[in-house]
This record gives C-alpha cells, structure tokens and sequence, in this order.
C-alpha cells in the first residue's frame, strides 16, 4: 500500500487547511503531534499541555478564518500546534532559545497571535474586547478564546464571562477542560455531530440537548454529570454558563475530529451571542511517557522522542527552591502556627516539599493569587504564620491585596518570592524584574533578598520569627551558589547588611543574588590598582543607613547592584544619600539594575549580559565613575 502524501508539507498557513477533507485533516492531527514531540525534543517546553490541543488546534483552523477571526489562547502553554500551523514551523527548533521563538504567544512574532499570553486567565477578557471592536466597525472577524479548566476556575475569568455575557455580542469560548476525560462510543456520537453541520439551522440550545439525547442511556448519563461537575448545574436548571449568559454545548471529546469539527462548524454557523463550548482532553495525548508521566510532560527540558527519557544535568549545588520548601520545613517542625500557601505553584515554589510534611497545613488556592494573599492575611488575623509563596511575576496579580489587606492592617504575612530576577526561557512575561520597587514602597514592609542558599535559609527563620508586619524576601530561579548550610536558619537583625570584603577605593553594594558577580567585578577594579570593599545589603527595607553611611565616608565610588528593575533598592540608596547630603560632588553613586525596557528569552547568563549586568559591566561602571572622581576632584 502507498505511503499517504504527508499533509503537514502542504500547509505553510492556516488556510491551507481549508482545501483538506476531513480524512486528510486527521492525518495533519497525526502528523503535527509527531512535530510537536519532535520539535519540543530539542529545546525544551510545555509538552503535554500542547499535545492535549492537537486535535483542537487543527479544527480551530480549519472551521475559523484566522487571522482575520482572532484565535486566543489562554496562558499560552499549548500554543505549539498552532505555532506549527500558522508559518512558523522551520523555527520551531529555536523554541525557548536566544533569539527564536517564544513559549507563548507573542503579537510581534506572528499576525497569527492577536494578543499576547504567558499569564493566565486574561483570554476571556481580550476576545471580549475584539469582540467590541468588530461590532463597532473595526475590520475584524469572530473571536474564540480557549482557556483551560485551571485557568477559568481563576476570578478574572469569572469577570469576563459575566461582562461577556451581559453584553450578549457573539463571541466563542473554548473550554479546554483536562481534568475530565469522556470517551463516548464513535457511532453514536459521530452518528449525531454528522448531521449538525448540513441541517437546517436551529438554536445552539437545541443542539446541545440533542448532543445528550444522542448518546446511549450510561454515557448520556456520564456526559451529564461531567456537564454539572463543571458548570456547577443540578437537574434540569440552567448552567452556570447559562446563567451567565451563554449558550453552553457539550461536553465533547476533544480528540475525536470529527466531533470537533462538526460542532465547531455548527457554532459558527449557528451562533448569534457569546457560546461556550465544553471541550474535554487529556495532557499529553498521543505520547505514552507523557501520558503515564505524574505531570504529563508539562514543562520538560530536552529529552529523546523514542523513549521519552529527559536530559538531566547533574546540578552542582541545590536549587533555591529546594533549599527554601525545606528550610520551612525545618522551621514548621517546631512551630506549628507556620502555615503555607501556593497559587497552583507547589512544586514551582518547593511547597510540594513542605506539603509532603505537613499536608493540613498546606493550602494551594488554585490559580487565584489574589484570593491567595488576602486568604493569607485572614490566617495571619487569625494568628497564624502564613507563608504566601508565589513567584514574582504572579505576585504583581495581587499587589492591591498586598497593599490593602496586608500593609494596611500591617499583618504579618511572609512573602517567599520565587524566580527574582530573570529566568531564562520563559523570557520577560516571567521576569522577576519590579517586586523590589512594588513592596518596598510599601509601609510597614519590610523586603530582604537572598545573596545564596544559606542566607536564604536565615531569611526563612527570619521571616518567621517577624510579627510585627508583612515582610518578604526574594530569591532567584536554578541553582545556588554552592555554599554550605548549617542545620538551622539563624534570624537575621532586621536592616542590617554585611561586609564581604573590605577597600578603600570603590564599595559595591550588592542586594541579592549578583553578589557573586559583585566579587568577581571587584577582582576586576582590583587588577587596575584600587582596592574594593563589597557588602551584601540584606535588606532593601529598612535601608541599613549606618552601612551606606559607611561606606560612602569611606570610599569615592559607591556601586549599587540589584536583580530588579529601576527604582528599586538602587532608587531607595539614592532617596537616603540625597537627603543625608551626600550627592555634593564627593561621592560619585552609580546603580547597577534591569534596563528600562523587557528582556527576551534566552539563557540567564546571556539575559543579564544583555542587561549590562556582568562582572565585567559592574566593573566597567565603577572604573568610569572612578574616573569622573578624579577628574573633577579639586
């Protein structure tokens, strides 16, 4: 028998697809899940989420008319299929790399992206808001959000809805639902989907009750409660997604095309407000390691496509994640008042660790950071010692909760902040790059940050001897330094920094994690002649103004150097050095930080050499400060 024609050659865009039957489109389905392993193979990614929307993607394509209708995917993790199929695919082994293509989708890689993710639960929101913009003349077409059941169960989603639904303009929500999975018999299913498309047009009511009525006595019974488990409906009442305004359908089998694709042309043909339909997949479908993997292959790094087997570097030191779940670990053993909280992060944030220890006195809030730190700020009301531990970038979701339910009533929440910093792949929608200003603005705040793994341990018992008021402290992604850790954390004295080594030319003073490559600068400024004193901030609120007064009566140059943006730690040096009179000349002050504008993805070496924040850049500014010094000296 002839080898079928490979259909993916065909397709250098999505309307490629509407000159392929039906048959040939499940081909291309088949086809694409073997590029999307293969591809995501060599670099690294979000595997199992994006080989649970094969199917999905390809019928999105084929039924819409993109780019003119706008496809938006939520959170972006399962954006590779459709990456593939919308012009990108000789690029897809740059994944994640220096200089390719993102891990989300991004509005200025591709027309194919109208709107830009990384960040969960914004897709209802946007489509609305293209929605908006068709109906009041602008040249664009429908709007399909697909979002999953983790990142619709989040309030934003909630809001979008209920506007969506007032507003009553038709519009299509996808929910990627990979939490239930149903597996209706083919011919009774297909038998009825078949039809929906060539018959005559009726309301989307009418075909979603037929859709049950369809299937055999058992399965319709199973179709009907995973209905009720999502919508939160009973009996014969409306759906949640109904009382809300739309017109649900489903829940239907997301890997049977034909399926999809007769319900999704029967939508489109047939809807005249907001639907939303119910879509159920499995992560990682079509690849056994993934399917049988705990996680599903959710973010993998590099691994062989025959066997599934990932590449695992041998780390030289733990990683400041571990080290964090279990120095918390270590502190709840003797106090049981510690308590800790995750937005849908455990094993990101090392509470996987903590939780395996004390599983009741840990709380995963779902993907609701919001909920999660004003949740936290009732248990520290409450008297307990809530540990609110949430990346960086998730943490700006729940700033107005840090102000008002936290700073405010000044309770001691402790903030443990992950992925300070850059972070490498997942590029600038990670970057912990703007919590150092955000809460050290704050009163009542106080905000620490971790030069290595053992001062991340002491920050921790620090944290948790702290209860007079919120105080965080910040911490990078990877591995640490290398250092050894002692058996406990030691509290630290609140604003007091330390002295490293000791000069009398130039002072580098470090808050956080670049306190290495501060060292390494420091060897650099030596070699040309002056001595360097570096001292390690600790804390960026309180200042350690006996230490800066210091060093600035002592030196001629003071560096400041921070892995956050500007107006940050750098900003608050600055603030006391003006007002304490010592921006007259004397000194010259210079701050290290991110740039004023978004890093692209890369490894995070490469990410903080195109910040200017090398060894040799720390350096560089000291030596050119030094130089004005003496140059306008008198």
């Amino acid at each position: 028998m002839p080898r079928p024609t490979p259909q993916l050659d065909r397709i250098s865009a999505p309307s490629d697809l509407k000159a392929l039957t039906d048959t040939e489109l499940a081909q291309l389905a088949g086809e694409l899940r073997g590029e999307v392993i293969e591809s995501v193979a060599s670099t690294g990614g979000h595997l199992g989420s994006s080989l649970g929307v094969v199917e999905l993607t390809v019928a999105l394509h084929a039924v819409f008319d993109t780019p003119r209708d706008k496809l938006i995917w939520d959170v972006g993790h399962q954006c590779y299929p459709h990456k593939v199929l919308t012009g990108r695919r000789d690029r897809m082994h740059t994944l994640r790399q220096e200089g390719g293509l993102s891990g989300f989708t991004k509005r200025s890689e591709s027309r194919f992206d109208p709107f830009g993710a990384a960040h969960s639960s914004t897709s209802i929101s946007a489509a609305l808001g293209f929605t908006i913009a068709r109906d009041m003349g602008e040249p664009t077409g429908d709007a399909v959000a697909v979002i999953g059941d983790g990142s619709i169960s989040a309030g934003m989603a909630y809001e979008a809805l209920n506007n969506a639904g007032a507003e009553g303009r038709r519009m299509f929500v996808i929910l990627n639902d990979n939490e239930m999975s149903i597996a209706p018999p083919v011919g009774a299913m297909s038998k009825y989907l078949s039809g929906l498309y060539a018959s005559p047009l009726g309301g989307l009511r009418e075909m979603a009750e037929g859709f049950e009525a369809a299937l055999p006595g058992p399965m319709r019974d199973h179709a009907r409660r995973a209905r009720q488990m999502v919508t939160g409906a009973m009996g014969n009442d409306a759906t949640l997604f109904e009382q809300l305004g739309f017109q649900y359908v489903g829940p239907i089998d997301g890997h049977d095309l034909p399926q999809l694709l007769s319900v999704l042309r029967a939508a489109r043909t047939r809807a005249t407000g907001p639907v939303l339909i119910h879509c159920c997949t499995t992560k990682g479908k079509g690849y056994a390691p993934a399917e049988e993997a705990a996680d599903c292959y959710h973010g993998v790094g590099k691994f062989d496509p025959s066997t599934g087997t990932q590449a695992k570097k041998r780390p030289n030191a733990p990683s400041y994640t571990v080290v964090f779940g279990e120095a918390l670990s270590d502190e709840a053993s003797r106090d049981p008042k510690i308590v800790a909280v995750t937005a849908a992060m455990p094993s990101g944030t090392g509470l996987d660790i903590f939780g395996k220890h004390y599983p009741k006195r840990t709380f995963d809030v779902g993907i609701a950071e919001q909920h999660g730190v004003t949740f936290a700020a009732g248990m520290a009301a409450g008297g307990l010692k809530p540990f609110c531990a949430i990346y960086s970038t998730f943490l700006q979701r729940g700033y107005d909760q840090i102000v008002h339910d936290v700073a405010l009533q000044n309770l001691p929440v402790r903030f443990a902040i992950d992925r300070a910093g850059l972070v490498g792949a997942d590029g600038a929608t990670h970057a912990g790059a703007f919590d150092i200003g955000y809460l050290a603005a704050l009163p009542n705040m106080t905000v620490m940050a971790a030069a290595d793994e053992a001062e991340l341990v002491h920050m921790v018992a620090t944290a948790a001897a702290h209860d007079t008021g919120p105080i965080a402290f910040r911490y990078p992604r990877g591995e640490g330094e290398g250092v050894s850790l002692t058996e406990h954390g030691t509290p630290l004295a609140i604003g007091k920094g330390r002295i490293i080594r000791q000069g009398f030319d130039v002072a580098i003073l470090s808050f956080g994690a670049h306190l290495g490559e501060s060292s390494k600068a420091a060897d650099l400024i030596e070699a040309q002649g002056m001595t360097v004193t570096v001292a390690d901030a600790r804390f960026a609120k309180p200042l350690d103004q006996a230490l800066i007064e210091k060093l600035a009566r002592r030196h001629k140059v003071l560096v400041t150097v921070e892995q956050g943006a500007r107006g940050g730690f750098g900003a608050m040096v600055l603030h006391f050095l003006a007002n304490e009179g010592w921006l007259d000349g004397s000194l010259a002050v210079r701050t290290v930080t991110l740039p004023d504008r978004f890093i692209d993805q890369a490894a995070p070496d490469a990410m903080y050499a195109d910040a200017g924040m090398t060894a040799t850049d720390i350096a560089a500014v000291a030596l050119q400060a030094a130089q004005v010094t003496k140059v306008d000296a008198p």
